[in-house]
């Protein structure tokens, strides 16, 4: 009897070590998979929303809606007044105005707005808009089930308009990453988000157009055309410059101040979209909503969570879009659809690849380029080192060439006591990623976090800490990940943040930043 005693004794502690041993390598993998095998293991074992079907034959949305709302989250946000004046207030001022945030830049107290966020995964991951969060000091999410959180975020990209924040929660319900290049033209969909602060609030229309350029990302740029609806003059995209990439899906599904940041989803409950903008003279909705192609964001949101800041690829080209300038004798072509190559970026790809200017680009991977964002959302979703063939008009004959993407140079960045941990940490306006064995040997430390990327009217940004510094020290603790400077910055015993690393020249720095 002793003996099966000892011997299922054995058995359970065996089974518990190998359960244990289990949970640490799953919780390991989870950590590194991206957002669409996180979706797809989450849904293997969820089956909510298996039998959902399309509505083209019975125009029945109700499925589509209860498992997309339980996923969609409120988003209010607070600013300081510091940075009114700044480049990137002009833009919130441009996005405010279409989202319900107007007539309250010249209040003294803090500032707040409101927007929607969608979950992608389980533990907490939401997708929302730049302009909704950018330089937000606190970041308060509610859920549809009236849950509060505090978010952090992970990381922006204003090319494309797109945030990825995350809060400390798991098992959250989540939304399915559909196909946006699936979605047709007059096909149904639903807008999720919460308009005017009524939460959980779903409208219906249908995709009015796709691959729209509207000319609103970037536009804080080009002062020369001041309706960010009308026809856009900004006709190049310089190769040195960085520009907005726009191809919008366009629907008429209502879509008010307050959406920003929502879903917009087909009638299987599957992510397509997230709304980004509206065309109205009023600030309301007058029949037009644009939201960013899913195929695109999900590029975007797994770079920032893998590397903290978007790696983007570049053909190395200027180019004309000739479906804004019509027939033109000084570009010497009667083509009214393309895109003219003004010139060629020395070292670029496209100079390795053969392209020329004068060439016209036609079809990316074999289909037809009419205007810019065709070819700016396929770049987009792709990484440097990726290739992508192009046909290009010469001579008046099509001919193909497969260029290799080269990765676009990392833009420098322009020179309270009394907070939770996570607003100071947004108040960083920066992103982190581990130190590699490579960076350790190069910059001689045992330990710490690279900088990849600097948000303008951050902390880092006034202190002049560039992207690809190494962060070793805050208030005198070792720093070796994100969790390190939430623990350093939680045991603040004063309101000077004492920050210490080495540039990216490998020159030491401290410098010291006040809290209050």
């Amino acid at each position: 009897m002793k003996r099966i005693g000892l011997t299922l004794l054995t058995a359970f502690v065996g089974g518990a070590m190998a359960l244990g041993t289990y949970k640490v390598i799953e919780k390991k993998y989870a950590d590194n998979m991206s957002f669409d095998d996180k979706q797809n293991v989450y849904f293997a074992s969820n089956h909510l929303s298996s039998g959902i079907t399309s509505s083209a034959g019975e125009v029945d949305f109700t499925q589509a809606a209860a498992a997309v709302t339980p996923a969609v989250v409120y988003i209010k946000t607070t600013y300081s007044n510091t940075a009114q004046n700044s480049q990137q207030d002009r833009l919130q001022q441009m996005f405010g105005d279409m989202f319900g945030q107007r007539g309250q830049r010249q209040q003294s107290a803090p500032q707040m707005a409101s927007g929607s966020g969608v979950i992608i995964s389980p533990d907490g991951y939401i997708v929302t808009n730049n302009h909704v969060v950018a330089k937000a000091d606190k970041i308060d999410i509610t859920t549809n089930d009236h849950r509060h959180f505090t978010a952090k975020v992970i990381g922006t990209d204003p090319n494309t308009d797109l945030a990825l924040i995350k809060i400390d929660a798991t098992d959250l319900p989540i939304v399915k990453l559909g196909n946006s290049d699936d979605a047709k033209v007059g096909e149904w969909v639903l807008a999720v988000g919460n308009p005017f602060n009524l939460t959980s609030t779903v409208t219906a229309g249908i995709v009015s157009a796709k691959g729209r350029g509207i000319g609103i990302i970037g536009q804080e740029n080009d002062d020369q055309d001041e309706n960010p609806f009308g026809p856009t003059s900004r006709r190049s995209q310089e190769p040195k410059v960085k520009t907005g990439i726009e191809s919008f899906i366009q629907t008429d599904a209502a879509i008010n101040p307050g959406n920003s940041g929502g879903a917009l989803v087909n009638t299987k409950g599957e992510l397509i979209g997230i709304n980004s903008a509206i065309a109205s003279h009023t600030g309301s909705y007058e029949g037009y909503g644009f939201a960013i192609p899913i195929n695109l964001a999900k590029k975007v949101l797994n770079d920032i969570k893998k590397y903290g800041a978007v790696k983007r690829g570049l053909i190395g080209v200027s180019f004309v879009d000739l479906n804004e300038v019509g027939s033109s004798p000084e570009l010497k072509t009667d083509k009214t659809n393309g895109l003219y190559i003004r010139s060629v970026m020395p070292g670029g790809g496209g100079e390795a690849a053969g392209l020329k200017e004068g060439d016209i680009i036609t079809k990316v991977e074999g289909v037809t380029v009419y205007e810019s964002s065709d070819l700016q959302e396929r770049v987009g979703r792709l990484q440097p080192g990726d290739k992508i063939n192009l046909t290009v008009s010469r001579g008046g004959s099509d001919k193909n060439f497969t260029v290799t993407l080269k990765a676009e140079t990392p833009v420098a960045p322009t020179a309270v006591n009394n907070r939770s941990t996570t607003e100071l940490y947004n108040k960083m306006g920066a992103s982190f990623m581990p130190v590699t064995q490579a960076q350790k040997a190069k910059f001689h430390v045992n330990g710490g976090v690279v900088v990849t990327q600097v948000r303008e009217g951050g902390m880092f940004a006034d202190l002049d800490i560039p992207v690809g510094s190494v962060i070793t020290q805050i208030n005198k603790q070792p720093i070796n990940s994100v969790d390190d400077i939430d623990k350093a910055m939680s045991n603040m015993n004063s309101s000077i943040l004492v920050i210490s690393g080495r540039d990216a020249h490998g020159t030491d720095f401290t410098n010291r930043f006040s809290l209050n």
